[in-house]
């Protein structure tokens, strides 16, 4: 995947949350960083196709970012 990806850490839902800036909406959990990539991995794929499917623009992929 070549979106940029955040994954920290939810004491609210006690699991690890990675989102996809890039993609409105687009996040998931899991009780590792590893699961949590692996699920928006998989919601990102279905965002996409889901907004092409729509006839809705995608964003493409802004890169790394230069300053945090």
């Amino acid at each position: 995947m070549k979106y940029k990806i955040i994954i920290c850490w939810s004491d609210r839902d006690k699991s690890f949350v990675a989102e996809v800036p890039e993609l409105p909406g687009c996040a998931a959990d899991g009780a590792t960083p590893a699961k949590a990539l692996k699920s928006v991995e998989r919601v990102a794929k279905e965002w996409i196709e889901t907004a092409r499917s729509l006839g809705r623009v995608v964003p493409e992929p802004r890169g790394r970012l230069m300053f945090a």
